[in-house]
Order: C-alpha cells, then sequence, then structure tokens
C-alpha cells in the first residue's frame, strides 16, 4: 500500500513495523518518522487508525483471558513465515490441543 507520493520512511517499512508502533516496541526516534509519515500519508494513516480500532477491540472482548506463555512466539513465527512467502501447514502441530468442550 502507498499513496504513490515520496516519503522519508517508505510505507512499505511503516506497514511492516505497524504493530510495534502500536504496541509502543520501538524507540522514540523511529516513532517520530512513523508520526511524521501518518501525517504525510492517509492510506497509511487509515491502515494505522483500522489497527488500533482492532486492538481496541481485542482488548476489550479479549482483555482478561488468560494466554499461555508461549502464544506470542508462535504467532510471531507464523507472521515471519508469512512474511517470507514460505508455506504455513494448515494445522500445526505445535497448536494447543483442543478439549473436549471446544470441539
Amino acid at each position: 500500500m502507498s499513496c504513490g507520493e515520496p516519503h522519508e520512511t517508505d510505507c512499505g517499512e511503516v506497514l511492516d513495523h505497524l504493530y510495534e508502533f502500536l504496541d509502543r516496541e520501538m524507540p522514540d526516534v523511529d516513532r517520530d518518522k512513523f508520526e511524521q509519515h501518518f501525517k504525510e500519508c492517509s492510506p497509511c494513516l487509515e491502515k494505522y487508525g483500522l489497527e488500533q480500532a482492532v486492538k481496541k477491540l481485542v482488548k476489550r472482548c479479549c482483555g482478561h483471558d488468560d494466554v499461555p506463555t508461549d502464544l506470542r512466539s508462535k504467532v510471531m513465527g507464523r507472521i515471519d513465515l508469512i512474511r517470507s512467502g514460505q508455506a504455513v501447514p494448515e494445522h500445526d502441530v505445535t497448536a494447543f490441543p483442543v478439549t473436549p468442550q471446544e470441539s
């Protein structure tokens, strides 16, 4: 996604690191670059607003559920596979087992 205009920080870089920005997991100097980019690029600003809304909705709906400690690493591993273009297995053998109540 891009607005077609040149920016100091490329749209692809912004979108690749959008969740780091949303989660405040990046250095302030990078956050400043991203904030400037959002001022200049309405498609990226729109994507940011959408992802921010989804994040708030998930937190509101699922914020009190216990999350397995290794879930983040599994999710990030899947994201890395998808970004690299590698095939992602339909059924991951490392996935959590389904309990009788869930099936």
